[in-house]
C-alpha cells in the first residue's frame, strides 16, 4: 500500500493539532500548512472591530484553496503535505478528500480526539504562555462556538481516508 502524501489533521480547539502536525511533518519529511498561521499573517490585522463568522470563514476557504494549489507543487517534487486546517465539518474534509482523489493522491485523516476539559485547560495555558503554537487568544466564547458547530468524522470518512484516531494516551506516549 502506498504511503499517504496528503495528511489532514482534524480535532477541536486545543486538541493539539498544531503540535501533532509539526511532529508529523518532520516524521514524513513533509511540508505543513497551518490555517492559523496563514490567517494570522494574511488577514487578522485587517479584521473588523465586530468580528463575524462569515468574514472569517470566507478567508479560511480562500486560504485553503491556495494551500491546495501550493501543495500540488510540493507533492510534484516528492514531498508529502500536512494540512493543519481544523476541518470543523464534514464538508471541509470532503473538499480536501475530493481534491486528493481527483489528483490521484493518497489522503489520510488524523482525528485528534481529546476531552473538552483537557482541551480548555490547554487553551487557557496557551493563552497565558503565548508559546510556540500561539497565534491569537482563544476566548471561552470562541471555544464553545467551535464546539457547537463541530461535526466529528463519521466511520465512512475514516475508512475513505485511511483514518487514524489520536487520543490523550497516544499524545502522552509521543511527548
Amino acid at each position: 500500500m502506498a504511503h499517504p502524501n496528503v495528511h489532514l489533521i482534524t480535532g477541536l480547539t486545543g486538541a493539539g493539532k498544531s503540535t501533532y502536525s509539526e511532529r508529523l511533518a518532520q516524521d514524513v519529511r513533509g511540508v505543513r500548512f497551518s490555517i492559523d498561521e496563514w490567517m494570522q499573517t494574511l488577514h487578522n490585522m485587517d479584521q473588523p472591530a465586530e468580528m463575524s463568522f462569515d468574514w472569517f470563514y470566507d478567508r479560511v476557504q480562500r486560504n485553503c484553496q491556495q494551500m491546495r494549489n501550493v501543495a500540488e507543487q510540493v507533492i510534484k517534487i516528492g514531498a508529502p503535505v500536512v494540512f493543519d486546517c481544523g476541518f470543523t465539518n464534514r464538508a471541509e474534509r470532503t473538499t480536501f478528500a475530493d481534491w486528493a482523489d481527483a489528483k490521484g493522491y493518497k489522503a489520510r485523516l488524523h482525528f485528534i480526539d481529546i476531552p473538552d476539559d483537557v482541551r480548555w485547560s490547554r487553551v487557557e495555558q496557551r493563552n497565558r504562555e503565548q508559546a510556540e503554537t500561539f497565534q491569537f487568544e482563544v476566548t471561552r466564547y470562541m471555544f464553545d462556538f467551535i464546539n457547537s458547530i463541530w461535526e466529528g468524522p463519521e466511520a465512512d470518512e475514516m475508512v475513505r481516508m485511511d483514518g487514524v484516531v489520536i487520543n490523550l494516551a497516544d499524545q502522552r506516549k509521543q511527548a
